[in-house]
């Protein structure tokens, strides 16, 4: 009911928050709450001491899950940064090599610029010396034509291996100029290639120690979980014991009710189908009817009605016109009352009213729609204040909201 299941959640969401400081704190409560949501029978009948150890091996069944699958997720980081690294020292490997086939380029073609300046630089220096005025007295004194021709030839080659001479040295330094460019470009090319595979390694070594940190997170949890289960294990038979109990009293219920109700013979209302019952108290729905699975302790129990939370002492009404067919402590039900309303389809209704904090009617009395009956409370095996509300056919349990309104307002 209501208060057990709250105080489960609270200790789950407590141990939680110590260990996982840094989770969003309303999507761990919907971890724990779905949890803890399998395990429902037990914030009915269990101690307080096996509530909290319950509680406990809930959050660290979802923290164990979770610690499972942020270390998946950290070795798959591991393997995406370690061929993020790899693709990056390839990459930085070809740079590299780019740059040192432009740098060799680069040094051939300087050797070229180098000889073309110093052939340039002879005939330079020749001219300043008087080259050029000893080739024209050269050609002055030349004795014949034969020897004149001879001698215009030698100076037309001279020539023209000084145009060569500075052709050839523009050429090179215009090539050097250009594959300087592209060296420089591939250094740096390199340098931003390097600079990558340094981060990219350093990248695949923080995901590596991160992957460690959950590794060693999910063993740490894993071996909480384990004294976890060993502390839940200790109260498999009291909690199988009351289990029981409570199915016992509600049998002795349905016993009894059936028993009065025939007693009674065919004195009472009869509701037709369809009818709708009034809603008993001012609430909301916290827990469901039906049958609930613990899966801890590996037993089935019947939710016999729905849960109604509501504050202490807040009015409770007859859900509809009756006669008090049983009031007074019932053991796990606490304060509890059924009101007989006679005859539906062939079989007798009730409904009743558990963990009262005052009962305000007596057996035998007869009571009308709407009428005050008593007051919330959390008597017998509840931990928070809310109204167990049960409708019975021919004694036996159904589903209270098939006859509730809609809106359970």
């Amino acid at each position: 009911m209501r208060g057990g299941r709250l105080l489960l959640v609270v200790l789950a969401l407590l141990n939680m928050a110590a260990l996982q400081p840094d989770g969003d704190p309303s999507e761990l409560k919907k971890r724990v709450d779905a949890e803890l949501a399998k395990a429902g029978a037990i914030a009915e009948t269990a101690s307080a001491e096996a509530q909290q150890a319950v509680a406990r091996l809930a959050s660290l069944n979802q923290q164990v899950a979770d610690a499972r699958h942020a270390a998946a997720q950290a070795r798959g980081a591991v393997a995406a940064a370690e061929v993020q690294a790899a693709a990056a020292a390839r990459t930085a490997a070809q740079a590299g090599l780019v740059r040192d086939q432009a740098t060799a380029r680069y040094d051939e073609v300087a050797l070229g610029v180098r000889e073309g300046r110093s052939r340039l630089g002879r005939f330079v220096a020749m001219t300043y010396q008087g080259g050029d005025v000893a080739q024209f007295n050269a050609l002055v004194s030349a004795g014949s034509p034969k020897d004149l021709m001879v001698k215009i030839s030698y100076a037309r080659k001279i020539a023209e291996s000084k145009k060569d001479a500075l052709t050839e040295l523009i050429a090179a330094e215009r090539a050097a100029k250009t594959i300087s460019s592209e060296a420089a470009l591939a250094s740096r090319a390199a340098e931003e290639a390097s600079r990558q595979a340094k981060a990219a390694l350093a990248e695949a070594e923080a995901a590596r120690a991160a992957a460690e940190r959950s590794e060693r997170e999910l063993s740490e949890f894993v071996r909480r979980q384990e004294g976890a289960v060993a502390d839940a294990q200790k109260y498999r038979d009291e909690v199988v014991a009351r289990h029981e109990e409570v199915k016992r009293e509600s049998d002795r219920i349905a016993a009894e009710l059936l028993a009065w109700q025939q007693a009674q013979g065919s004195t009472g209302p009869v509701l037709q189908p369809g009818a709708r019952l009034l809603m008993p108290v001012r609430g909301w729905k916290s827990s469901d009817y039906g049958q609930r699975y613990d899966p801890y302790y590996h037993v089935w129990q019947l939710h016999a009605g729905v849960d109604i939370a509501a504050g202490g002492g807040e009015p409770i009404y007859a859900a509809a016109d009756g006669q008090i067919a049983s009031a007074g402590w019932r053991g796990g039900y606490g304060n509890y009352t059924c009101v007989s309303h006679g005859s539906y389809q062939g079989r007798s209704l009730s409904t009743c009213y558990a963990h009262q904090s005052k009962i305000l009617v007596g057996v035998g009395q007869w009571v009308t729609r709407g009428q005050l009956i008593g007051r919330v409370g959390t008597t017998g095996a509840s931990t928070g204040n809310h109204l167990h509300f049960e409708v019975r056919l021919n004694g036996s349990p159904t589903d209270p909201e098939e006859w509730l309104p809609g809106c359970l307002c």
